[in-house]
């Protein structure tokens, strides 16, 4: 293991420790959370929206501590940070499983949002830029597993609500989200602050989020993070709605997966011959794309994987840009804390995405316009980012 603030000799344990990581913790504290709608609702009696309205407060509160969170990892680095904030969400876990009351759900998916600023993408890449010989070919590397994580955890959430119900399968979860927490330990460096850095240094974050390059970029996150939270909340009922077997519908979303590492292959035999800078326009482009596909396509499976197909691809692509992008456009001094902040700039099209969708199907009698506000809300998104990548690195 290296020494105190030192780079790893070989970047194998840090893609193995982040990957491994943020496979678990997305598995478990995002992509399984629509699956427990329905037993929920059922048995509780609560609505989508009041369901929902758990992860809407995860996301706010993520967003604000997301700034503080990335200014830790700049400062102090990011091994206890990605440890607690893993322990923390296998307790949480643990505490929705034993509850019946809808204001203790609320304030579980509070203290949720705590848990994914300090355990999920945006500090872990900060970790990965900061200790990894190549971040890109790191970033890329982690992506391949985690790209996956549909394909594993939406199955294996089915598989065990099936069999013991929604809260055994959350003790269940609970049990695999302890792991990150024990692999942040054991193979992360030892934190070690950095000299000039714990107050602060010269970095202007201000500054630096006023410029176009990073509104444009915060615009086109924004769309993307709507879009994402917004379909990981509800793509699974919007696609039962269509009428498909139940088999179809899960089959469709763990494609997501898959698709997604194809992409991302494709990018890393590409090496060095494209920019984040075009894969960006090129994955920001593809947003809109899938969304219309979404809205048109009759409801059979040959048609809707055509969907799965370019809207993985472009959040294959889109989850690369974020971390790699974000450091080719605006430039590494600062990441965590740049970071940090278009995670907060983002917070509010998170926070709405799963109420509003709820509302919209709610009002309408079903989710046919949603696809068509996703499609429009990509469009800009892509031109948002037209505008950062014309931008030179400062």
């Amino acid at each position: 293991m290296a020494g105190p603030g030192e780079r790893p000799a070989s970047d194998r344990r840090l893609i193995l420790c982040i990957a491994i990581g943020q496979l678990i913790g997305w598995g478990t504290l995002f992509s399984a959370f629509p699956l427990f709608g329905a037993p929920i609702e059922a048995e509780l009696g609560w609505t989508r929206t009041e369901f929902n309205a758990g992860l809407t407060l995860a996301l706010l509160v993520s967003g604000l501590a997301a700034v503080p969170a990335g200014r830790w990892v700049d400062r102090r680095g990011g091994r206890w940070l990605l440890a607690l904030g893993g322990w923390g969400g296998a307790v949480l876990l643990a505490a929705w499983s034993q509850t019946s009351s809808l204001p203790v759900y609320w304030a579980i998916w509070a203290g949720m949002g705590l848990v994914q600023a300090a355990a999920l993408w945006a500090p872990a890449m900060a970790v990965v830029v900061k200790l990894a010989r190549e971040p890109v070919r790191a970033i890329t590397g982690i992506t391949f597993v985690t790209g996956f994580t549909a394909t594993v955890f939406v199955p294996l959430t089915a598989m065990l609500i099936e069999l013991w119900g929604w809260r055994d399968a959350l003790l269940v979860l609970a049990g695999l989200q302890a792991i990150p927490g024990v692999l942040a330990l054991w193979l992360l460096p030892p934190d070690q602050p950095q000299a000039g850095v714990r107050d602060g240094g010269s970095f202007d974050l201000g500054r630096a989020m006023r410029t176009p390059a990073f509104l444009g970029l915060a615009g086109a996150l924004a769309a993307h993070a709507f879009i994402g939270v917004g379909l990981g909340a509800h793509a699974i009922p919007l696609l039962r709605e269509r009428g498909l077997p139940e088999a179809s519908v899960i089959a469709l979303v763990s494609l997501h997966g898959p698709f997604q590492v194809a992409a991302r292959a494709a990018l890393f035999a590409l090496g060095r011959r494209v920019t984040m800078r075009g894969v960006g326009r090129l994955a920001s482009a593809l947003l809109p794309v899938a969304m219309l596909l979404l809205a048109v396509a009759p409801p059979e499976f040959g048609w809707l994987i055509l969907y799965i197909l370019a809207w993985a691809m472009a959040d294959g692509l889109m989850t690369i840009v974020r971390a790699a992008g974000v450091a080719e456009i605006l430039g590494r001094e600062g990441y965590g804390a740049i970071t940090g902040a278009l995670s907060a700039v983002t917070v509010l099209p998170r926070t709405l995405a799963p109420v509003l969708i709820a509302l919209i199907s709610e009002g309408a009698g079903g989710y046919g316009p949603v696809p068509w506000l996703l499609a429009g809300l990509g469009a800009c998104g892509a031109a948002c980012f037209a505008l950062a990548a014309a931008q030179r690195s400062r």
